[in-house]
């Protein structure tokens, strides 16, 4: 009886916690980064569609959904601590035992939960609108970067304490590693943007996927890093409410 009525606590306590973050997430300029995802997706759908030369391929519709996955992710990450501040909710969520466990992990699980729901359901449009996707293998394939990015967010932000800042650093890193792709062309394995559906001609299908599940391992470690690095940095009490 008494472990039924601690489960019943514990799962009280996690609907309750959820339902607080989700609204602390969704809150604020969230909703015009949603409308903005969307309109990109439109865009892009658009431009493919009206060009007679071009082919809705899968490694396409790839770049078609990462695009506004990021877009999801961004705000919610890169400004959740300085809304905190703004807010003035931060010196009482530090108040809360193991406070880097407690909340910044459930807003970050709870933000890369609702961007997967939001891939598959803008992924299963894309399948029945325009041309079959694999939504299975694609998903996943597109978390894996996305989350990378976002646990690098959240780390440089408990660094510069600034959205904007933030927003500004990862854009730059960003365009960095986008511009220097060509330095990876024989290295894929190490490119944060390598597309799991675009096989060079000089690579043979087996030693294509396991280029990719190295790049994948590679991205998952990075993202613990990144996370570990964020939530150590938020144990520093003084630096964020001084």
């Amino acid at each position: 009886m008494k472990f039924m009525k601690n489960v019943k606590n514990f799962s009280t306590a996690v609907r309750r916690s959820a339902y607080y973050n989700t609204k602390v997430i969704f809150s604020g300029k969230f909703i015009y980064f949603l409308i903005a995802t969307l309109a990109v997706y439109i865009f892009l759908t658009g431009i493919y569609l009206t060009n007679a030369d071009a082919y809705l391929s899968e490694a396409n519709i790839f770049w078609l959904l990462f695009i506004p996955g990021m877009l999801i992710v961004f705000y919610p990450i890169t400004f959740g601590i300085q809304n905190d501040v703004d807010n003035r909710t931060l010196e009482l969520i530090f108040g809360i035992p193991n406070y880097r466990y407690k909340v910044q992990l459930v807003r970050l699980i709870l933000i890369f939960f609702f961007t997967f729901i939001i891939l598959t359901l803008i992924g299963l449009f894309t399948s029945f609108a325009l041309t079959a996707v694999p939504i299975t293998q694609m998903v996943p394939h597109l978390i894996i970067p996305i989350v990378f990015f976002g646990c690098l967010s959240f780390a440089v932000s408990t660094i510069i304490r600034d959205g904007n800042g933030t927003a500004v650093v990862i854009l730059i890193i960003g365009i960095i590693f986008w511009i220097g792709r060509e330095m990876f062309q024989e290295f894929p394995q190490f490119d944060i943007f390598i597309n799991p559906f675009d096989m060079p001609i000089n690579f043979s299908e087996t030693a294509w996927e396991k280029t990719v599940a190295d790049n994948r391992l590679y991205l998952c470690a990075g993202t613990i890093i990144a996370v570990l690095f964020g939530l150590l940095n938020l144990q520093k009490r003084e630096k964020f409410l001084s």
